[in-house]
């Protein structure tokens, strides 16, 4: 049975002194041995960013894709071994500016894998520009005048009929292990947002900024009424919620695949043979010369 040694760190870890990343780590290690998975049972996909590093420190299986396209990479890898556990992590502006397209289709398709978005506000790997999520008025070098909008990833999951949408705090590691697990185990697409303070780019949403606000949600909330998910996934500035803020249980993709029917394809056989007429259909034959 794994142990918190056996998944990491792989590597020495690169993040800031004080980064909200190393909650997020501790939490996701407990989170894994607690579900008795080992490191082979695991793979972990990312992009580019300080969240993309994640998967560096972790012993398990690892792949790097490209900015906002870890989705994707995801995606593919559980189609191809669904009998994996697949985690997707990502920044807030890796995940919701460049792969703002392939959340909502995952969503969508709700693809059976975990997807983990640190959220710090900024786009910290190239040091603290705005992004996504950057409160209005947040300055930075590219927002001098203050930025002006933020979206709302909680909301627009919910919105999508994401089917399990929860949120957790750097700083709350138990609680946020055990969202991991709820998220890991639920047969679906499982995202999680992570609140995750940047020491050296974000002096605005900080530690103590978050102590004052965020709440773990009530006992008798009740994830799967659509509206009051809604409702609660707004909520923002005074008062922010932790914890799962929707879920509803419906097909997953992998199970509209026929040929997932029998076993993963990493187990099937390959026969060239049966590409041969495809491949005489898609050849390109020589032009007859004109007379």
């Amino acid at each position: 049975m794994a142990s918190i040694t056996d998944y990491g760190p792989a590597m020495e870890i690169q993040w800031c002194p004080g980064c909200g990343n190393f909650g997020i780590l501790t939490a996701m290690r407990r989170a894994l041995v607690s579900l008795g998975l080992e490191p082979y049972q695991v793979l972990m996909v990312s992009g580019i960013g300080q969240a993309g590093k994640f998967p560096h420190y972790l012993h398990s299986h690892v792949l790097n894709g490209l900015h906002g396209r870890t989705l994707p990479v995801a995606t593919a890898a559980k189609i191809a071994n669904h009998e994996l556990t697949v985690i997707a992590v990502g920044g807030d502006g890796d995940g919701y500016g460049e792969g703002g397209n392939h959340f909502i289709n995952a969503m969508t398709r709700n693809v059976n894998i975990t997807y983990m978005v640190h959220n710090n506000q900024v786009y910290a790997l190239t040091k603290g520009q705005a992004s996504p999520t950057s409160d209005p008025g947040f300055v930075t070098k590219t927002t001098p005048e203050g930025a002006w909008a933020s979206l709302r990833p909680l909301a627009l999951a919910v919105a999508c009929d994401c089917s399990f949408v929860a949120r957790g705090f750097s700083s709350d590691i138990e609680h946020l292990a055990g969202i991991i697990q709820l998220g890991i185990q639920h047969k679906g697409f499982a995202f999680i947002e992570v609140l995750q303070p940047c020491v050296s780019f974000n002096h605005v949403n900080t530690y103590d900024w978050y102590q004052k606000r965020v709440y773990k949600l009530e006992k008798d909330y009740d994830p799967t009424n659509r509206v009051a998910a809604f409702s609660k996934s707004l909520e923002w500035g005074e008062r922010i919620p932790i914890g799962v803020v929707y879920r509803n249980d419906r097909p997953v993709y992998e199970e509209q695949l026929g040929a997932l029917k029998t076993s993963p394809l990493v187990k099937q056989g390959l026969d060239p043979q049966q590409f041969e007429e495809l491949l005489e259909e898609l050849t390109v034959q020589p032009l007859k010369p004109h007379r």
